[in-house]
């Protein structure tokens, strides 16, 4: 991601835990959702991942860019501060798309996780108590599960 000064007010802000990496990110996510697979498990140590996608040229890293640590390539990888490592977003869908970790915003954005994904994998010592639609897998276009 590239270095920027400063956000427009469209923008919102996030950071690490520790301050040290700070990033900007447009208020126009497209999506958001509740992933609750095994990685995106693992990669938050939480029950499930709450991230929103956006494309890739609407984030900027606005502070600490040599400070980031990225697992994977250019085309898809998870970045996290190098101090902390806090889990801030991932590049997806071949470097085009970034998901935010909405954890890591310092602002309310917009939009609100609305479905879970990967139900059929999730933590066995979790229960889904929201009414939001459930999916096995990844979004299905026919519908979600029926519960």
């Amino acid at each position: 991601m590239e270095e920027s000064a400063k956000n427009t007010p469209s923008e919102l802000n996030g950071q690490c835990t520790c301050g040290a990496v700070h990033y900007g990110v447009a208020d126009s996510f497209g999506y958001a959702m509740n992933c609750h697979c095994s990685q995106c498990r693992r990669a938050t140590g939480s029950a499930f991942k709450a991230f929103a996608g956006i494309e890739r040229a609407k984030l900027a890293v606005t502070k600490g860019q040599d400070l980031l640590m990225t697992y994977g390539d250019e085309h898809g990888h998870d970045a996290r501060c190098r101090i902390c490592g806090s889990y801030l977003y991932s590049l997806v869908n071949e470097g085009t798309y970034v998901h935010v970790a909405l954890g890591t915003l310092v602002d309310a954005p917009s939009i609100r996780p609305n479905f879970h994904i990967f139900v059929g994998s999730k933590a066995p010592w979790f229960s889904i108590t929201d009414d939001l639609p459930q999916y096995l897998e990844h979004f299905d276009p026919k519908g979600p599960l029926n519960r």
